[in-house]
């Protein structure tokens, strides 16, 4: 169906689902991401920077075979400010638990923080 031809509560029910269905591939994509960014730190420190590159460069494969479906269904709903403010606050929500129980990090009160601000800029970018 058109966009044309729905109905405003058909359009605004496509919308939320191409929303709720970005968010879900952009928090699997993040998953992705953060490990192919981060886990080397940890697993292959012995290992030369060339292994750790490539290793990374595998799993950021998958990454963009979900970011980009990702990022093309939500920008039938959002603006593009919209969509990335929305991947920054998946991002940090996705790196928060891997830094305290994968990487063995401390929770720090920097995180509460930045997670404050990122509300600011949903908000901001959010408001219209």
């Amino acid at each position: 169906m058109s966009g044309l031809s729905l109905g405003f509560d058909e359009r605004i029910q496509e919308g939320c689902r191409s929303v709720l269905q970005t968010t879900l591939l952009l928090a699997a994509s993040n998953v992705f991401m953060t490990f192919a960014w981060y886990a080397h730190l940890r697993d292959l420190r012995g290992q030369p920077w060339i292994v750790a590159a490539l290793l990374s460069w595998g799993i950021a494969l998958f990454e963009y075979l979900l970011q980009v479906p990702a990022n093309r269904i939500g920008h039938t709903s959002l603006q593009l400010g919209q969509l990335k403010i929305m991947q920054e606050v998946i991002t940090l929500s996705v790196f928060v638990p891997f830094a305290v129980l994968y990487m063995r990090e401390s929770l720090k009160l920097d995180f509460l923080w930045a997670a404050l601000c990122m509300c600011g800029a949903v908000y901001f970018v959010f408001r219209s």
